[in-house]
């Protein structure tokens, strides 16, 4: 278990008595359905060296973004949150300027959309949405990328299309590691890392494994790919908690994230784990300790 202060550039909380969460569903899911709060991550988080996280959306609506603002504001952990809004709408830039206004509106470091769950591929090179991921540029923030690997071809045009915006690849853009198959997934990732105005999440990896599969072994060529691609300064580190869980526990994820980088110099880890976080989405660096 490595003891350097820890950045969890990618988490989730959920208060089901608030609202639902629609994409929980089936059996394998089922013990996502209850409510994981702020208490419950910063016990596992700080036991794991965790200094610092960034909360990101789960739901594409526009009041989870400000409850999230909130949480941040009240927070010594949550130091950013990448937050929802609608970039198809015609008022997004105010839209945008409006979230920054709330409280904990100035830890608002990026935006993201469900681009997962959009039937279109092409989805992300509408001109609709193009127009709202200018405004996401223009407002200093960031875009979070939650794709699937027949999604990456569109996300590398988008990105290539708007160099002013810094593009989040999350969890290596979902992998088919379950299956093992990784040749035209590497491609398409090496053609998104080629952009200078992208980084990727090393997350979500144990929940794209086979269940019980999620050792070192079978997922290190993915995680070898992405940092073959990007290199330590363009890789975030990233838990998934509380998605994770289906599969390991938050110090498990650390620790296969800690293993899977024993190539690196410490400095390298250094700066995947802690100083990349900091820099991409723009955070107020947390005290190290």
């Amino acid at each position: 278990m490595t003891t350097r202060p820890i950045i969890d550039a990618h988490h989730h909380v959920w208060d089901l008595a608030v609202r639902p969460q629609p994409w929980i569903t089936g059996e394998a899911l089922a013990p996502l359905a209850r409510s994981f709060s702020a208490a419950d991550l910063t016990t596992e988080a700080r036991a794991a060296g965790v200094v610092g996280t960034v909360a990101v959306q789960t739901v594409c609506v526009p009041e989870e973004t400000p409850e999230l603002l909130a949480l941040a504001a009240g927070s010594d952990l949550v130091t950013g949150v990448v937050g929802w809004t609608d970039l198809t709408a015609r008022d997004v830039v105010d839209r945008i300027a409006a979230l920054r206004e709330l409280p904990g509106g100035e830890r608002l470091v990026g935006i993201r959309h469900q681009v997962q769950e959009e039937p279109d591929a092409n989805w992300l090179l509408r001109q609709d949405v193009r127009r709202g991921l200018l405004a996401v540029a223009e407002a200093g923030l960031v875009y979070d990328l939650v794709v699937k690997p027949h999604q990456l071809p569109a996300s590398v045009t988008a990105a290539a299309g708007l160099t002013g915006l810094t593009f989040v690849l999350d969890h290596l853009g979902k992998p088919p590691i379950a299956t093992g198959v990784i040749d035209q997934w590497a491609a398409d990732l090496r053609c998104l890392a080629a952009l200078p105005n992208t980084v990727c999440k090393l997350s979500g990896m144990v929940a794209e494994a086979a269940p019980g599969t999620w050792r070192a072994e079978n997922i290190a060529p993915y995680a070898d790919t992405a940092l073959e691609a990007f290199g330590p300064h363009r890789l975030l580190f990233g838990s998934d908690w509380p998605v994770c869980t289906l599969q390991a526990s938050y110090r498990e994820v650390v620790d296969l994230a800690d293993r899977l980088t024993d190539q690196l110099s410490p400095s390298e880890k250094d700066t995947l784990f802690h100083d990349n976080a900091v820099r991409v989405y723009g955070l107020r660096p947390p005290a190290r300790v």
